[in-house]
């Protein structure tokens, strides 16, 4: 086996991918991008010309987007903790919530994110503003739909909970989860108490004064 992950470890699509492979503690070289390594920037533009990370060499093929990346490792290389269940219905069940993070939370996080590092003249009070109320109906969506589990869908911890710690770590840092919804913010700390998850949180610490809108003294 012969697995490279090109990577940043404060991104959140990024940690996504490191939280299923420290689940099942699968081996892979990690190719950290960044000043450090230009070369691994290099390789990166020539795996993926768009220059997104991350992206996974298994054997010479690149995989590319975070869900895919973990879909084929639970393929190509399953371990002790099945982040996809077996049975496809239930499998369905576990996509939908993974898209339900990278779209309703993660991706206006991101809105909030990327304003920052705009020109004060170019930013988009109207557009946070959607942000933050789509990320208001999120957490309260997610408060009742967690009601009585541990993970996102169910006793087992999966893909969709892969998706949901780094998305409800940041979103949080940015609009954070109002106290109305306690399950919400119960989960992120079960997340954030997670071994795999913490240790890609630690990993990503050193970077926390690169985050534009500024980093908040917890977590």
């Amino acid at each position: 086996m012969s697995l490279q992950l090109y990577a940043h470890p404060f991104s959140s699509y990024c940690q996504k991918v490191l939280v299923a492979l420290y689940e099942n503690g699968t081996p892979f070289d990690y190719r950290v991008l960044g000043l450090d390594d230009p070369q691994a920037g290099e390789e990166l533009a020539a795996l993926w010309p768009l220059k997104r990370f991350p992206v996974l060499v298994d054997g010479g093929e690149a995989v590319i987007e975070s869900s895919v990346i973990i879909e084929h490792l639970s393929l190509a290389y399953p371990g002790p903790a099945p982040l996809l269940p077996a049975d496809a219905k239930a499998a369905l069940g576990v996509r939908m919530m993974d898209r339900f993070f990278d779209n309703y939370v993660m991706t206006p996080m991101q809105k909030i994110v990327f304003d920052h590092m705009r020109d004060a003249k170019d930013r988009d009070p109207p557009g946070v503003a959607d942000a933050r109320a789509l990320l208001d109906a999120a957490y309260q969506w997610l408060d009742v739909r967690l009601a009585g589990r541990n993970w996102a869908c169910g006793d087992d911890f999966s893909m969709a909970d892969c998706a949901a710690a780094p998305s409800l770590f940041y979103a949080d840092w940015v609009h954070e989860i109002d106290t109305a919804f306690p399950n919400t913010r119960a989960y992120r700390a079960r997340l954030l108490a997670r071994p795999s998850f913490a240790r890609a949180v630690d990993e990503g610490r050193p970077y926390r004064h690169f985050f534009p809108p500024g980093a908040p003294d917890r977590d």
